[in-house]
């Protein structure tokens, strides 16, 4: 089990934090036997389909630089013509197996660790001078692994040459009777099967590495469940940190429900245990809205802001725990209790226009309350009692 400088066991698997922080080191699972085995195939493939034109192409260019006039052979910059237009159509020619070899080089390890570009990785590490690290590094698992390896890819290949030499062998020794054009094209097309053969057994090495790169990068990146404590310590920071930031928020919540009381247009208590404040406005609202809501010490609260600013209380127990347990603030009022807050808010409003000499209205009385509304810790399903 890989412990770490204090000890400690690494059984947690690596965060997501962690895993960043090793993409941004340039720490991504690779697998050096699947670019080998990709750039080998592609190659093969590549001279299999193009390898004729190619070879004709070739014949070109060098007939161009060998068959000239004999009086050029005597003119400097004649020569420096030919020299540079054979370049010119080599490098034409050569051009497209290049760029198809660059393609593979660069897609083949992104297809295990994806694309990642890090100078981090790049800075000079004093400790990779430590002769006792370097050993380590040798006789660890990581040495073995390459050491088996490189057995394995001189095993399999020798033993897959020597499994085609075998099969080829009666057209190699008829090579001899056939014509020269004939013998050398016969002779490219054992090559390249022989080169595609001997390039896709490489993928037998590459199926073993890739899920022991992908196993030793996951080990390498695990961490002691100190080291998963302080993390989420440091991410979401300390307790006492997170406490301080709730009640923080608390109070900022808090402030603003008590800035909207003035606002209210009637708050509703249980006379002393519960107070919620209600708005409603028939021309631009579809319902009553609550806009403060509070128990104990922050209904009185409420009930001496809501004083303060002529707002007025109306004491209505079974209505003020329903609407407390059933509605949060700056929410409508649930459609059961329409009907108990209409009459309340009726009063309300008549009782304004009252002031301005219009009839005082009669207070409403056993205000209707569904019982499905009736909760609350002391109140389980059955209808509440007054405070």
């Amino acid at each position: 089990m890989a412990e770490n400088e204090d000890g400690q066991e690494k059984t947690e698997d690596a965060t997501a934090k962690r895993q960043e922080e090793a993409r941004e080191k340039g720490q991504v699972p690779r697998s050096r036997e699947l670019t080998t085995m990709a750039m080998l195939v592609m190659a093969s493939a590549s001279l299999a389909t193009m390898g004729g034109t190619m070879v004709d192409q070739l014949g070109k260019v060098m007939r161009l630089g060998l068959d000239f006039d004999r009086e050029k052979a005597f003119d400097r910059w004649a020569v420096l013509d030919i020299l540079q237009n054979a370049i010119s159509h080599g490098i034409s020619l050569l051009l497209p197996f290049l760029l198809v070899m660059v393609l593979t080089a660069i897609a083949a390890p992104a297809v295990l660790g994806g694309w990642n570009f890090s100078t981090k990785s790049l800075g000079f590490k004093f400790d990779k001078l430590d002769p006792l690290k370097g050993l380590k590094r040798i006789f660890a698992v990581r040495g073995l692994v390459e050491l088996v390896k490189a057995l394995a890819k001189f095993i399999l290949i020798g033993s897959v040459g020597a499994w085609l030499l075998m099969g080829y062998m009666p057209e190699l020794m008829g090579l001899g009777r056939e014509s020269i054009n004939n013998g050398l094209a016969h002779t490219g097309q054992i090559l390249s099967h022989a080169f595609i053969v001997l390039s896709a057994s490489l993928l037998l090495i590459a199926a073993i590495d890739i899920p022991f790169q992908l196993w030793e990068h996951a080990k390498n990146l695990k961490m002691t469940r100190q080291e998963v404590k302080d993390e989420n310590k440091n991410t979401e920071g300390k307790p006492e940190v997170k406490s301080r930031v709730r009640s923080m928020q608390r109070e900022i919540a808090q402030r603003r429900m008590m800035s909207e009381i003035p606002n209210a247009d009637v708050v509703i208590t249980n006379p002393t245990h519960y107070a919620i404040a209600l708005r409603y406005d028939p021309e631009s609202m579809a319902a009553p809205l609550v806009v403060a809501k509070g128990v104990e010490l922050i209904a009185s609260q409420i009930r001496t802001v809501a004083v303060a600013n002529k707002v007025p209380l109306f004491e209505a127990p079974p209505l003020a725990r329903a609407l407390y347990y059933s509605t949060e603030i700056d929410q409508e009022v649930p459609g059961g209790l329409y009907l108990a807050v209409a009459q309340i808010l009726a009063y309300i409003f008549q009782l304004r226009a009252s002031t301005q000499g219009g009839p005082v209205p009669e207070r409403p009385d056993n205000i209707p309350v569904p019982e499905d509304f009736f909760q609350g810790p002391e109140h389980d399903n059955t209808k509440p009692q007054g405070d």
